[in-house]
């Protein structure tokens, strides 16, 4: 199963409409198509209404009127979407794009969501809806120079989280990247939009959590999102969905190039965070090639990624929310981007 979207990656976001996202591709797995350049398409619609308390949950009726947000088959100026049922049972996968996303003309919200377990389709909706929702507020803040009220909140009582346990922290990586990229040619734009792109996901693992109908100690789901600024591209990821730019050589040809790190249980850094949480990682001598994670005296669920939202049965022994945050600035070569879930690259 699979979900796609596109947009151009230098031109401006153009269209506002309703669509909801399923799986892309004739596999079973989830693709989003980003687009620096050229392509016609449709529009899409939204889901949280603002008070005077804030933002609130609207129920879905509301949220489809939201202008310039798509999350099912169609298209808009600047991007598409598509996705279809796979060989496999419920498609559990999900995609989002949001034009003029935060009130900003030029700004533009990309997500594929690709669920797994008994409630993954549930989970993935769910943080399709929620996280573009939650970023917004945090990047508000952040450019509004509001940190003190997002401390207080991460300081507030019942705010810990099992990922938090993990050998690094989200805290502990945030500063890391942070403090080398301090040093960076950087917009002025990405330091804030990646410290609100951190926080967003963190606060929705923590929904999720204590989510009343969401069951998500066995069931989870990737994220790989993408805000697009002008010609600045920030990307978030977990799990193993994929994000690949489009761009053009030397020759003109048209060439791939992955923009994410698929976050897989064996990765080095991955790993070592895993068995220092006590969980083990090894592949089934069935698929020698696909390694996963595990309880550590259970032979359960053997999950195959290294980070995701939900799988709380796993978040005390290293799988962690925490995105793998990048930066990249669109050129003229640069055609269009694709964000799909792991089905749509395969072979299989």
């Amino acid at each position: 199963m699979g979900s796609c979207c596109s947009f151009i990656a230098k031109g401006k976001s153009g269209s506002k409409r309703d669509d909801q996202v399923t799986d892309a591709s004739t596999a079973t797995n989830t693709t989003s198509c980003a687009s620096p350049k050229k392509q016609k398409q449709r529009q899409g619609s939204g889901r949280w209404r603002k008070k005077s308390s804030g933002l609130v949950p609207m129920d879905e009726a509301e949220l489809h009127l939201i202008s310039g947000r798509m999350f099912l088959n169609g298209a808009s100026n600047v991007a598409c979407l598509y996705t279809q049922q796979g060989k496999k049972g419920t498609n559990q996968d999900a995609m989002l794009v949001w034009e003029n996303f935060c009130s900003r003309s030029d700004t533009m919200f990309c997500g594929v969501f690709d669920g797994h377990g008994p409630y993954g389709h549930m989970v993935a909706k769910k943080a399709r809806d929620s996280l573009p929702i939650i970023l917004c507020t945090q990047w508000k803040d952040s450019l509004a120079g509001d940190w003190s009220s997002l401390n207080k909140s991460e300081n507030a009582p019942d705010n810990t989280i099992p990922e938090d346990t993990a050998s690094l922290s989200m805290d502990d990586e945030c500063c890391e990247s942070l403090e080398i990229e301090e040093n960076e040619q950087l917009p002025e734009m990405y330091l804030p939009l990646k410290r609100s792109m951190l926080k967003a996901f963190k606060l929705m693992d923590k929904e999720l959590k204590l989510h009343p109908t969401i069951d998500c100690f066995c069931s989870g789901t990737t994220a790989v999102t993408l805000v697009k600024q002008g010609q600045h591209l920030i990307i978030g990821n977990v799990g193993d969905s994929r994000a690949v730019l489009a761009a053009r050589d030397k020759d003109n040809s048209l060439i791939a190039i992955q923009l994410t790190v698929d976050l897989k249980p064996d990765l080095p850094r991955e790993a070592a965070r895993i068995q220092q949480c006590k969980g083990r990682v090894f592949a089934l001598q069935d698929e020698p090639e696909v390694a996963r994670v595990w309880l550590p005296n259970n032979d359960s669920p053997g999950l195959a990624m290294a980070r995701a939202f939900g799988d709380f049965c796993l978040k005390d022994f290293g799988l962690i929310s925490v995105p793998d945050v990048f930066y990249r600035c669109l050129t003229e070569r640069d055609e269009f981007i694709i964000l799909a879930t792991d089905g749509v690259y395969s072979s299989s």
